[in-house]
């Protein structure tokens, strides 16, 4: 019989976890055993959309970008800098603009901050550059590249890192160096992804291997906030640890990717890093990388067109000009330049911020046979000789233009008159003695004899002129016809 006072055995309760929330559902399958991979794999993506989102935001808050799909391609290059080691290539980031005060710099800075192991640096030699890059590489970043590439004499003392930047886009392209006492050859790698500033056009080999953000100046109403180091660089460094926690277990992911490339060959080298990194993030993002990529490339591909036949609209145009004020025969540069500038139907207005200059006009005529090379000089003489590939109407070449200072072609009508020196008959022989012949025949000579003949056609060798500070006497001719200076005194 029990007691009222005994314990009643209760079955034990299960222990919940607090910490612990809802499993989630998936179709077909008990909801305790949901894989947690599945989860961590969205959760992963969801996280990289949204840290691309953020990065683009603070580029835009700093840099005003020509285009949307300049933002997307500078974001993509920030993240995938973050993965260099598993790329077969390292795009390049050329940002480039025609004049200063572009926002060049500026957009340096910001991606300073938020790329991995950032290098910066101005105006560095080969040398030091190479012998920065390890087999984790860091992210160069050269500011003031026209320093290094700005002119052909510059670009000339400078082809060892044109070299090392064009070998660094690709895998496996050491540089080797003697090194040591022992005189042992050691390899270097160039692989490392790169960004680089500077006013003016990069050399061709490194455009052709680089993303291009072409800059410009910002137009009235478009406002950027300052960026200040200290205040600004912990958002950025921010962004950067978001993008190595998110980034570096899909390492091995973004080794084997092999994205569909909207472009091929070279540009398609450049763009797959950053395409790898919008399909890693989804979203929205593999779509508008694969656009920008599209339209960015045949933005590159018509402006190297347009490079190469700016010298011929530049002829066309200039000729059109001397047809407005009239075809006379010289037209001042400055007159010439400002009926270029003022048309509005013509890339010259917009060509820099002042327009179209003399320097520029030349640096355009270089590349042509024939051109205003006179560009920079006061007055402009009208191009008479225009090839024909540009006339309005075709017809024939015309026959260069004849210089001012070139002399009349010879009337064959006209006889020859020769011109005889002292003590020379009229067949070119000498007749007399030496002391009879002069030595001296000018213009200016007063002398009858001299006068009558000093007409020589062609011209026959005289002998030898006596040396007259060892002679001691002067010839007759001299004697005869005193110079129109004052004379010299002999010994």
């Amino acid at each position: 019989m029990s007691s009222m006072d005994d314990p009643t055995p209760t079955a034990p309760s299960p222990q919940v976890n607090a910490c612990a929330g809802p499993p989630a559902a998936v179709p077909g399958r008990p909801a305790e055993e949901v894989a947690p991979e599945a989860a961590d794999t969205s959760a992963s993506t969801s996280d990289g959309e949204r840290v691309l989102v953020e990065l683009r935001e603070q580029i835009r808050r700093y840099v005003v970008l020509p285009s949307e799909e300049a933002f997307t391609a500078v974001t993509l290059w920030v993240a995938a800098t973050h993965l260099q080691t598993a790329w077969q290539h390292a795009p390049r980031l050329a940002v480039v603009g025609p004049a200063k005060r572009c926002g060049k710099s500026r957009l340096l800075d910001v991606i300073t901050e938020s790329v991995h192991d950032p290098l910066i640096t101005v105006n560095a030699s080969a040398a030091a550059v190479f012998r920065s890059i390890t087999s984790t590489p860091p992210t160069l970043l050269v500011d003031e590249a026209d320093t290094l590439f700005g002119s052909a004499k510059v670009a000339e003392k400078n082809e060892e890192m044109r070299g090392l930047l064009n070998a660094g886009h690709q895998r496996n392209r050491p540089t080797l160096r003697v090194c040591g006492p022992n005189h042992e050859v050691a390899k270097f790698p160039t692989f490392a992804m790169a960004a680089l500033a500077g006013i003016g056009d990069l050399p061709d080999t490194i455009m052709d291997r680089s993303v291009v953000i072409r800059m410009r100046r910002r137009r009235p109403g478009e406002n950027v906030a300052e960026f200040r180091t200290f205040r600004d660089t912990p958002p950025l460094h921010s962004l950067r640890d978001r993008l190595v926690a998110w980034l570096t277990p899909l390492h091995t992911e973004a080794m084997e990717l092999t994205p569909a490339m909207p472009v091929q060959d070279r540009a398609a080298d450049t763009w797959q890093p950053l395409v790898s990194v919008a399909d890693l993030a989804g979203g929205s993002w593999p779509d508008s990388a694969r656009t920008a990529c599209r339209l960015m490339t045949e933005r590159e591909a018509a402006q190297e067109q347009d490079s190469g036949s700016l010298s011929i609209r530049l002829l066309a145009d200039v000729r059109r000009a001397f047809a407005t004020e009239g075809n006379p025969p010289a037209l001042r540069t400055s007159r010439l330049l400002d009926v270029l500038n003022q048309d509005a139907e013509t890339p010259w207005p917009e060509y820099t911020s002042k327009g179209l200059t003399p320097e520029d006009c030349r640096s355009c005529s270089t590349s042509t046979a024939s051109g205003p090379r006179s560009a920079a000089s006061t007055a402009t003489s009208r191009p008479g000789a225009m090839p024909v590939w540009i006339s309005p109407t075709p017809g024939p070449a015309t026959a260069p233009s004849q210089s001012r200072k070139s002399l009349p072609a010879p009337d064959p009508t006209r006889p020859v008159t020769t011109r005889l020196r002292a003590g020379q008959r009229s067949d070119g022989s000498w007749g007399g003695d030496e002391s009879t012949r002069c030595h001296r025949p000018t213009r200016t000579c007063p002398d009858q004899a001299c006068d009558e003949s000093r007409r020589v056609s062609p011209p026959v060798p005289r002998p030898r002129r006596p040396h007259l500070r060892t002679s001691g006497a002067l010839p007759p001719c001299l004697l005869r016809c005193p110079p129109p200076h004052p004379p010299h005194r002999w010994p």
